[in-house]
């Protein structure tokens, strides 16, 4: 490795360290605490289900990116057309966590989404 690069070594060890963790590190977390305590943690679930002696309680998220399209998309006549810019499209991204309650306890979770990162 060369002396001028050097440097960049503990920049992106600690840059790789500032992420932190995960949705499902986070979400795994909270199994084995009870209703009230997760409740506590992530709010009102958006829903809650009771079946079987098992319930359920799901939290939704919801952000909109705004997506730029590669400019050869929006011409008609492949690259050698006259440009026409392709306009910028409004994505939803969506995390769904449902968590299974039995016994006043966090049993299990489950994630349902696109943003589930």
């Amino acid at each position: 490795m060369s002396r001028r690069l050097s440097w960049l070594l503990p920049l992106l060890l600690l840059a790789a360290c500032a992420i932190g963790p995960g949705i499902e590190e986070r979400m795994a977390a909270q199994i084995g605490r009870s209703e009230v305590q997760l409740v506590e943690a992530l709010g009102v679930p958006t829903r809650t289900h009771e079946a079987d002696g098992l319930r359920f309680l799901q939290y939704e998220q919801r952000r909109q990116v705004l997506h730029q399209l590669d400019p050869y998309w929006g011409r008609p006549y492949g690259r050698f057309a006259p440009l026409s810019p392709a306009a910028p499209i409004l994505l939803t991204r969506s995390c769904d966590v449902t968590f299974t309650i039995r016994s006043d306890r966090v049993q299990s979770f489950t994630l349902r989404g696109d943003d589930c990162r």
